[in-house]
């Protein structure tokens, strides 16, 4: 039976590790999006809060941010408005959110 060399073992091992944690951290792509016709819009549209309100200058926001899934024509699909309903996916990960 062959014997491996501690060092490989232990290299292999921390870049499973790694590629765990750099998994589990990421963050879900996130995109603003007009909640109603699901419209890709520029990132100075949506607020840290969401939704359609006005700020202390008076300028009013109309975007939302949208988390993971795709854009097609403008359009997005396949994700949430809500981050936490958005899975990351990795390995290990246990697929619920923080706040």
């Amino acid at each position: 039976m062959r014997r491996l060399r501690s060092s490989t073992v232990v290299l292999g091992g921390m870049g499973v590790l790694a590629a765990t944690i750099t998994a589990c951290g990421s963050e879900p792509d996130k995109r603003c999006v007009d909640p109603l016709t699901r419209e890709e819009l520029p990132s100075y549209e949506c607020q840290s809060g969401g939704g359609s309100s006005d700020d202390d200058n008076g300028s009013t926001h109309r975007g939302s941010y949208y988390y993971g899934g795709s854009v097609r024509d403008r359009k997005v699909s396949g994700g949430s408005f809500d981050k936490t309903a958005v899975d990351t996916g990795g390995f290990g990960c246990s697929g619920t959110g923080g706040g």
